[in-house]
């Protein structure tokens, strides 16, 4: 992609964007192809994270990229546009007259679906907006703050649970974590949050938490035994989700998928087989026809089963003596 395209005169995120845009219409960038992410372009053209942004937000406006979760900036479907003659621009709303906390959450949500975490900036998010970098911090102090904002809207997307559910603690138990797990897989930077030693703290993970702790009670445990279980059940979950995020993260960084970099540490796990040290690990590696194909979310089904078998004798044996 050339990074000539432009006038010499014109502000750095709109020689960016018409880079893109030339890019775009030459068939360079095919529908559905991803675009340089904000880092990407940051680095290739030396300017600030929030240049970039903007750029890709201008191209968003414009109709010819769009955000996908987990995936990136991508080029819209059916998109091949000739570059539009210079004009001067229709004037616009004012965005700062309908900035609010809940649109401000709502897309710093989308960027940490589509790029992760450690993409968010305070000034990232209003760039995406369109308003002064300072404008954000009228309504949220700080990125640790608007972090805990996005976590209890992310967390508040979904609640199936009804006061006429099925009674049976079993039952409850398994929609209390499958829909976490929903969430975790909508929104994978959430399992990065907090740790079980330091939780997060916001009322709508309460809500989950309450419905699972609700689940167990009442069935002869003591509060120690009864809280343990809650934890189990949740670190579980969590302890499978923070692998979403990482292995993301992992695939941008290194441009490489799961089974790309599984196939270039080949080698080494090769010797590791060939080795004779490890002849259990040898015997079951080398009964895979195709491989292993680690699947997180059967591995999350046959995990929660497992520790479910084990704690029924816990906990209805416990109601029995109660």
């Amino acid at each position: 992609m050339t990074k000539t395209t432009g006038a010499v005169g014109d502000p750095p995120y709109r020689r960016i964007v018409a880079a893109i845009r030339r890019s775009i219409a030459d068939g360079e960038l095919a529908p559905g192809d991803r675009v340089p992410s904000t880092r990407q372009i940051a680095a290739d053209w030396g300017v600030a994270l929030a240049t970039a942004t903007k750029a890709l937000t201008t191209l968003r406006l414009e109709g010819l990229v769009e955000a996908r979760p987990r995936i990136g900036t991508v080029v819209a479907a059916g998109t091949a546009p000739a570059a539009p003659a210079r004009r001067r621009p229709a004037p616009a709303p004012d965005p700062e007259q309908e900035l609010g906390l809940d649109r401000i959450v709502r897309t710093a949500i989308d960027i940490a679906d589509a790029e992760g975490l450690a993409a968010l900036s305070m000034r990232g998010v209003a760039a995406r907006l369109g308003v002064a970098p300072m404008s954000t911090y009228r309504y949220v102090p700080s990125k640790e703050d608007l972090v805990l904002h996005m976590a209890d809207a992310a967390f508040g997307e979904e609640s199936p649970y009804r006061s006429d559910a099925p009674g049976d603690w079993r039952t409850r138990v398994e929609l209390g974590a499958r829909t976490l797990w929903g969430l975790y897989r909508r929104h994978p930077w959430l399992a990065q949050l907090s740790s079980l030693t330091r939780p997060l703290l916001v009322p709508n993970l309460m809500v989950h938490g309450e419905w699972v702790l609700g689940a167990l009670d009442g069935h002869g445990l003591d509060p120690t035994a009864l809280f343990d279980i809650h934890v189990l059940i949740y670190s579980h979950v969590q302890g499978l989700a923070v692998h979403l995020e990482m292995e993301a993260h992992a695939e941008a960084v290194t441009g490489q998928s799961e089974d790309q970099w599984m196939d270039s540490h080949a080698p080494t796990l090769r010797g590791l087989v060939e080795s004779g040290r490890f002849p259990t690990f040898a015997k079951v590696v080398g009964s895979f026809e195709n491989g292993y194909d680690l699947r997180l979310d059967a591995l999350f089904e046959f995990g929660l089963k497992a520790l479910l078998d084990g704690l029924t004798p816990v906990i209805e044996g416990r109601e029995s003596v109660a």
